[in-house]
């Protein structure tokens, strides 16, 4: 069953006098990949904040899974942000015990088998790694969550090409099927080929929500063809 697991209803918010959302609303069921796509600065990454409860909305409000964002909704919300936040002086190994013991949902030996996949050695220290690698193991730590909606702020804007389809792979490969993931980037082309739905935004307004099927059949075109027609790129 396609449950409703977001809405966004009359979602607005203002940064002093300019609007970085206005009047946003969406419905998301369950069971998606869902790209969140627009140019930088469009208000992708604010969306995902408010979500998040990490700022609140100058007007309407975002329900999710039937409850306002807030306590309830931090226990079924995976969240991937644009930067880092690990502390270099701790290992991948201290935050798996961290993230066990924070959330109830964490599931520690996933977290083991995806590093060992991506041959990470969960002992080492951060500051012995790359800024990729680094970035691997909090996208590691956000897909060891069995959540019910998982929001990842910009997952392969800070890697190279070759990284990309591995970066990918492990998000598709490790999340419960009846849970949604939303994707924020504007790398259409190295996403399109894995997402159900879209969602266009500029400068704070919603362009279209559709899915990708409905794109190639009634469009005849792809989503990164519509995109760059709506976005004029």
């Amino acid at each position: 069953m396609n449950e409703l697991l977001l809405e966004a209803r009359d979602v607005s918010k203002f940064f002093g006098n300019k609007p970085v959302l206005n009047n946003i609303n969406i419905s998301i069921g369950s069971g998606k990949l869902i790209g969140l796509l627009g140019p930088n600065g469009s208000g992708k990454s604010t969306l995902i904040k408010l979500c998040n409860g990490l700022l609140q909305p100058s007007g309407g409000e975002i329900i999710i899974a039937g409850n306002p964002v807030g306590v309830e909704t931090k226990k079924v919300v995976s969240y991937l942000p644009e930067r880092t936040y690990l502390d270099s002086a701790m290992s991948p190994v201290d935050y798996i015990n961290y993230f066990a013991d924070f959330y109830e949902d964490f599931n520690a030996g996933k977290a083991f088998d995806m590093l060992a996949n991506l041959q990470i050695n969960p002992r080492d220290k951060l500051r012995t790694m790359s800024k990729g690698t680094k970035e691997k193991v909090q996208l590691v730590l956000v897909m060891s969550r069995e959540a019910k909606l998982y929001m990842l702020d910009e997952p392969i804007g800070g890697v190279d090409p070759a990284a990309r389809d591995y970066i990918l792979n492990t998000i598709i490969s490790n999340y419960n099927p009846s849970a949604t993931v939303i994707i924020s980037t504007h790398l259409i082309t190295d996403i399109e080929q894995v997402l159900d739905e879209v969602i266009f935004i500029r400068n704070g307004e919603l362009m279209l929500h559709r899915t990708v099927d409905d794109i190639r059949m009634n469009e005849g075109k792809s989503v990164d063809a519509l995109f760059r027609e709506v976005f004029r790129c």
